[in-house]
């Protein structure tokens, strides 16, 4: 969000903090919309209930335009993007000219008309609609234009109305008052979001050096199981076929049958550990590695559906929805007590949706946070990469029993398994 709310030289500038800003800066936009749909209908009722003396028809008709052009204002805004939340400041120049014009308009030629009185007190309701921008600079900018307003249009209705100067001094102080505290405000919500920001980098950061050691620690065991006890499988299976004809043919069979188990087993899980597939031929074959090891740990079916997704895509999500689909399974393996396990690969455009459905006991959300605090960081931790990454993860019960995890993450399209890199924060 380049000039945005909170520069990204503030942060780092990565996705999931800009992410972040551009969250907090909507909900100030909203805020400030729905002030400003307040403030058509104060002008509205004081046009309606208190009609100025002169120029009602002028009146009526800026009022006409500026509420189309609020609704037009609101409707961009629904657009989403850093755009409307970039530009909303400027809108508040229009609140300001709309309501300065109406009071001069009211209060300069009518004597005794309280039309402008009350219009006047609207020019109130700017310094909110600015605070609520995440940019002090951008407060201040509109504070002092508006209690500038306030006081040109209070003097110069001020021999229709009779108002003493001391009653506009009090009400001019009044008004930059709250203009000074709408700065306070703005400046706060702004330390604020950089404090989170800040936070939720120095998590990524961890998380990102938790990830490298755990991927780091799994290659190492693969590489020890690989060049050991599988190994010693496999010897001792050739070691085995050349008895064969000499020991009890049974024994024998259930020892080459124990053997050959072992061994499949093995290879499992040092693919599954380290998972050189998943760079060589991509994540669907990748993921039907680990659903067979799963389904033959845990004894449920599995479904494996990869058809929307190409066998030599490679894209910066693989690392990522592949090691939440392992901690899931696992999860399924261990707690779920499943039958039938359903694991679902797709492309939405440049978005990649994997869902994982069993039809075991469920877990719930609260379940989840209370193994978060007991120190089980595992599923979690996959849930930080994912949202980290710009991407959504979710876990509720299924439809009848169960339960569904649904990721959903944006990607980028590498070229060679080399560019794949170790996470996608």
């Amino acid at each position: 969000m380049a000039e945005s709310s909170v520069l990204p030289a503030d942060l780092g500038g990565s996705p999931d903090l800009e992410r972040i800003i551009l969250e907090h800066a909507y909900r100030g936009a909203y805020l400030q919309l729905a002030l400003r749909g307040v403030l058509v209908l104060f002008i509205a009722l004081t046009l309606g209930f208190v009609p100025p003396m002169n120029d009602a028809g002028v009146c009526v008709a800026v009022l006409i335009c500026y509420a189309l052009w609020s609704g037009g204002l609101a409707l961009w805004t629904r657009r989403g993007g850093p755009g409307p939340v970039n530009a909303m400041w400027l809108a508040l120049f229009v609140d300001l000219a709309v309501l300065g014009c109406l009071t001069l308009l009211t209060g300069i030629a009518a004597q005794q008309s309280w039309t402008a009185d009350i219009l006047s007190n609207g020019l109130f309701v700017i310094p909110l609609l600015a605070s609520t921008q995440l940019r002090p600079g951008v407060c201040a900018s509109v504070v002092v234009p508006t209690v500038l307003v306030f006081l040109a249009a209070s003097w110069a209705t001020m021999a229709s109305n009779e108002e003493p100067w001391t009653s506009i001094l009090l009400s001019t102080m009044a008004l930059a008052v709250l203009g000074a505290g709408a700065v306070v405000l703005s400046r706060i919500q702004r330390s604020r979001v950089l404090t989170i920001g800040h936070l939720v980098r120095d998590r990524t950061a961890l998380l990102a050096e938790l990830m490298g050691l755990e991927q780091r620690e799994r290659r190492a065991l693969s590489e020890q199981l690989h060049d050991g006890a599988l190994q010693f499988v496999l010897a001792a299976k050739m070691d085995l076929d050349d008895l064969t004809g000499s020991a009890d043919p049974e024994a024998v069979d259930r020892i080459t049958h124990a053997l050959t188990e072992s061994a499949t087993l093995l290879r499992a899980t040092v693919s599954e550990l380290h998972p050189t597939v998943l760079d060589r031929v991509g994540l669907a074959r990748a993921l039907g590695d680990i659903t067979r090891s799963a389904q033959a740990r845990g004894g449920f079916d599995v479904e494996l559906l990869t058809s929307e997704w190409v066998d030599d895509l490679r894209t910066t999500a693989d690392d990522v929805l592949f090691s939440a689909a392992r901690e899931l399974l696992s999860n399924v393996v261990k707690h779920a007590h499943a039958r039938t396990v359903r694991v679902e690969l797709a492309r939405w455009g440049e978005h990649a949706v994997l869902d994982v459905t069993d039809d075991g006991c469920g877990i719930s959300r609260e379940a989840i946070d209370r193994s978060l605090s007991r120190g089980h960081i595992g599923l979690t931790s996959h849930e930080l990469r994912v949202v980290a990454a710009g991407g959504s993860f979710s876990v509720h019960p299924g439809p009848r029993s169960g339960t569904v995890a649904h990721i959903e993450m944006p990607f980028e399209i590498v070229t060679a398994p080399d560019a794949l890199t170790t996470s996608a924060l």
